[in-house]
């Protein structure tokens, strides 16, 4: 079976595997993926997100809940594409989240580079560590565990 092209993996190819839409879409590019082991992708965080409104007026900082979003968004990418289920209209449903640190804060204007890894696969539960990055600072890192699911009927 010939090795699939992830060179270009832009945001439309993003949302053909995610469900997620804006405000609520946090991957803009996948800048690696290694089916069956790990994926590196990009939000590019801008002043225009709408969280930076109330998270806080003269100080604005990406939500640690939306860091760590974002590392689940790629995580199910990665999931999907390892199990051979993009396009599927299948679901990644996150089911724990452990050891969640949060590093430094995320401010408007830098790429957010999320690192995530598979520590376990299987068909239906998948177990994955994820690292947040703005260059070789680390802003968040957690320990995740996801379920894939039909979609609801």
């Amino acid at each position: 079976m010939p090795e699939a092209d992830f060179s270009t993996y832009d945001v439309r190819r993003v949302m053909a595997v995610l469900p997620h839409r804006y405000p609520m879409l946090l991957v803009d590019r996948v800048e690696e993926l290694v089916v069956d082991e790990r994926i590196r992708a990009v939000k590019a965080v801008t002043i225009n997100e709408g969280f930076f409104q109330g998270h806080f007026p003269g100080r604005p900082i990406m939500p640690g809940v939306l860091i760590v979003e974002a590392l689940a968004q790629a995580a199910g990418i990665l999931a999907m594409e390892s199990l051979g289920l993009a396009g599927s209209g299948k679901l990644v449903y996150f089911m724990a989240i452990d050891n969640a640190k949060f590093r430094a804060p995320v401010e408007p204007g830098c790429l957010l580079y999320l690192d995530v890894t598979f520590t376990q696969k299987r068909p239906r539960v998948c177990k994955f560590t994820g690292r947040a990055l703005m260059g070789d600072t680390v802003a968040a890192e957690a320990e995740f565990m996801a379920m894939i699911a039909d979609p609801p009927s």
